[in-house]
């Protein structure tokens, strides 16, 4: 009755500098294996790399999203937020559920920083769909408060009020301040759960996630909306660190509301549906 949710920056796959570069994308493959999730919200997935394709050991062929697609067993949807000199890189959504709509809205603020929403609805096994929204937001607060608007504005304009939603992805919102924005639309930070201690309730910290080494800032977030949290996780340390500078930030959700779909039962036959 739970969905095993992890959002998780990979930063395109690559880790180190000039001769020390290496691609991590294999070792982060099976990692997320490991994992065993049902959802996997991912930014700076990389679509190309024409370079990298020619000078990194283990490049697959194949964009990034279908490749950890494939090798999870998951269907697989991706939009490009931002075109560079070698390539393109985005946001994507692996699902252990048929996806049956992919949509993208570019909530670049600056010229500097291209940034896009992914919303991907997929079918769970009962009920009406989940929707499913991944973000990457920008560097600076004040654009960060605009592309949480600008959230909120597509929200109210694409998704029904009854659905259930999760929002999830690298917010760079270390301070926690679009918080009380996303509540507007009943989103709860599920990344702040609240504990029962001695009959009072106590607040938990939020879980941090970056670096991932030693997690001291906490960037990445899930909001929910119709989903409650039952357990917050964080993969950390020398392994992962190996992989991204981002920890990945889990959670098991359980549906909170009577009309929440159902997710107990995989969907049969994934296979990759490459947007």
């Amino acid at each position: 009755m739970e969905l095993r949710v992890a959002s998780y920056n990979i930063h395109k796959g690559v880790l180190g500098h000039g001769p020390g570069k290496r691609a991590s994308i294999l070792d982060l493959q099976a990692a997320l294996q490991a994992l065993q999730p049902d959802l996997v919200f991912l930014q700076e997935v990389q679509f190309r790399h024409q370079r990298h394709a020619h000078r990194l050991r283990g490049w697959p062929e194949q964009p990034q999203h279908v490749f950890l697609g494939q090798a999870l067993g998951l269907y697989a949807a991706y939009r490009t937020n931002a075109v560079t000199r070698h390539g393109e890189h985005g946001n994507a959504l692996l699902s252990r559920f048929p996806i049956l709509d992919v949509a993208h809205h570019d909530v670049s603020d600056h010229r500097f920083e291209q940034r896009g929403l992914l919303h991907v609805q997929v079918q769970l096994p009962q009920g009406g769909p989940l929707h499913c929204i991944v973000v990457h937001f920008g560097l600076f607060a004040a654009s960060r408060q605009r592309q949480t608007a600008r959230l909120l504005d597509y929200i109210a304009a694409h998704v029904p009020p009854q659905a259930a939603l999760i929002v999830a992805g690298d917010f760079n919102d270390w301070h926690g301040r679009i918080g009380p924005q996303l509540l507007q639309q009943g989103l709860i930070d599920v990344s702040e759960p609240p504990l029962k201690a001695n009959g009072q309730t106590a607040w938990r910290q939020r879980v941090r996630t970056y670096p991932a080494r030693l997690p001291l800032v906490p960037l990445d977030r899930i909001y929910a909306r119709g989903l409650t949290a039952t357990e917050i996780g964080l993969g950390w340390g020398r392994g992962w660190a190996r992989l991204s500078d981002h920890a990945p930030l889990l959670a098991a959700l359980r549906c909170a509301q009577p009309q929440c779909p159902d997710a107990g039962t995989p969907a049969a036959h994934p296979e990759d549906v490459a947007a």
